[in-house]
């Protein structure tokens, strides 16, 4: 399977063209301070850069990512830098939709059995009470009836199930967090690759 068809979740690629004349030397040293920041470390061969980070800082511009691979290469129209670049947090603000819709089928799922559970219980319960108003609803002696005696009660009727008003699972919740999940990763995955395009064209343009 390949994997470019899925890692698009997670991976920001692009490619910015370096200032006419600029080369790779004057290119990575305007790049460079984007990698001296707390818990990054980055290592150069020639026109690439590999960096990672951990525990990046709030502050850090490009701390969404935790690695990336920059490469400067020579086009018909000149250089360009292409970059590679790899965020956890993008992943994780995609898993979490999925998540959470899993938790409302889940809470659906054990709804209709705790609702199938309480109607078999309801039929039951009414046929133990049609066999109770058999016994307790009987007809009046005449001798009774003539001595004035009072006549049996009926049978009270049950009020309201005592399970009617227990609250019953709802998977709103759910849907709304997931709901927020997708909207954060769907803003986050437009937002942050024009952030980082634009991050580094103001370095190599100086602009």
């Amino acid at each position: 399977m390949n994997t470019q068809l899925i890692d698009w979740i997670w991976h920001v690629r692009g490619s910015v063209a370096l200032a006419p004349g600029q080369t790779v030397e004057q290119a990575f040293g305007a790049l460079d301070p984007l990698f001296h920041e707390p818990g990054t470390s980055h290592d150069r061969d020639g026109d690439a850069l590999v960096f990672r980070k951990k525990g990046q800082a709030a502050q850090d511009k490009m701390s969404v990512f935790d690695a990336g691979v920059l490469r400067i290469e020579n086009g018909m129209a000149g250089a360009v830098l292409h970059y590679h670049l790899i965020s956890r947090a993008l992943l994780l603000c995609f898993l979490a939709p999925l998540l959470f819709l899993g938790f409302a089928q889940l809470t659906l799922f054990v709804g209709n059995l705790e609702k199938a559970s309480a109607e078999a219980a309801g039929k039951d319960a009414k046929a133990a009470k049609k066999n109770d108003k058999k016994d307790l609803a009987l007809p009046l002696n005449p001798i009774d009836k003539f001595l004035g005696a009072p006549a049996p009660e009926k049978p009270k009727k049950d009020g309201k199930d005592k399970d009617s008003g227990k609250k019953k699972p709802s998977a709103t919740a759910a849907y709304v967090f997931a709901g927020i999940f997708a909207a954060l990763y769907l803003i986050g995955r437009v937002l942050e690759d024009k952030l980082v395009k634009r991050l580094f064209r103001r370095r190599l343009l100086g602009s």
